[in-house]
């Protein structure tokens, strides 16, 4: 088993009246989790094999660049709002623009803020935060999480409650990077229950066509397709569910091992990225799981409305390929 000295690192350190993240280690059925509670993270998840431990997301270290997002639940809004404005029941709001780059306010408020450890047992942890009232945003929600380990792999529960007087707009998601074991990206191949995407333009990563299907293109990876030379920021949708009522979607190594990611009907799209961290190192590839596609509060599409006293709920999971 690796060494890991967060495991029993649970208690809240707090500088400066700044609470630091915590580290809450889960584990069950030869599976290990880790969540940090900025972002309710998943910051490592790996399967104990006969040939060792397998890494099945790619885990923020020192000796390693930073990894944007690493894990973070994105609500109540993921990737970006165009100029930050968009227009809600009649009425005009303006976000903080906080990626001045794009013209873009980005992923929400959870992934920076400190969530509340609800609840913490070895195979489950449950966390929770309140999303008040911020320049632009009005409503008031609260999220919750619940990271669950097993034989099966990892289940993860979302959860957002409408706690003000009005109703309001809500997406999300989660920014996962995955990896299988220590292959290098360019040696593994990638397959998505997607039958369309949303094209977004290079520089602003925001939809700039109608949705397309993805049959007879470069993005087509309904059959599994090698990652080399691959470079990937693309919103899909059309996801083909089994009859367990879950879309799958699997990234393996030349070994043929892996990690499969599926998600519930709640979870409409895929945003994947290929993302490269700097010169001498490896790329990453980031699944995420989302409720809505770029740019929701504008466009319209899969927008989540939230009724006052309205709770929503959705899953995804985790799980490794063996073979």
């Amino acid at each position: 088993m690796r060494s890991n000295p967060r495991w029993d690192r649970v208690s809240s350190v707090t500088l400066g009246g700044m609470s630091q993240p915590t580290y809450h280690p889960i584990r069950g059925g030869g599976y290990r989790a880790e969540v940090s509670t900025t972002g309710a993270s998943l910051i490592m998840f790996e399967h104990d094999t006969a040939a060792g431990v397998y890494p099945l997301v790619t885990e923020p270290t020192a000796d390693r660049p930073p990894l944007p997002l690493a894990g973070s639940v994105c609500a109540p809004w993921p990737d970006g709002v165009r100029d930050g404005s968009f227009i809600f029941d009649g009425i005009e709001h303006q976000l903080v623009v906080t990626d001045p780059d794009r013209g873009t306010a980005p992923h929400g408020f959870t992934w920076h803020l400190n969530w509340n450890v609800l609840s913490h047992t070895e195979s489950r942890v449950d966390l929770g935060v309140d999303v008040g009232m911020h320049t632009g945003w009005p409503y008031q929600l609260r999220c919750a999480v619940a990271y669950e380990i097993g034989p099966w792999g990892l289940e993860v529960t979302h959860a957002a409650t409408n706690i003000g007087g009005y109703h309001a707009p809500f997406g999300m998601s989660s920014h996962l990077y995955l990896r299988a074991g220590e292959a290098n990206l360019d040696e593994c191949a990638l397959s998505l229950s997607a039958g369309t995407r949303l094209p977004l333009d290079r520089e602003r990563s925001l939809p700039n066509a109608y949705t397309q299907t993805v049959s007879g293109t470069d993005f087509d990876f309904t059959a599994p397709s090698p990652l080399r030379d691959v470079h990937l920021d693309a919103a899909f949708s059309a996801l083909d569910e089994d009859i367990d009522g879950r879309a799958r979607h699997r990234l393996r190594g030349p070994d043929g091992r892996g990690v499969e990611l599926w998600t519930g009907s709640g979870f409409g799209w895929l945003r994947v990225i290929t993302a490269d961290l700097g010169e001498g190192c490896p790329r990453e590839l980031v699944l995420s799981p989302a409720t809505c596609p770029p740019d929701a509060f504008n466009l319209g599409i899969d927008l989540i409305v939230l009724q006052p006293g309205q709770t929503w709920n959705a899953q995804w999971g985790l799980t490794a390929i063996d073979v």
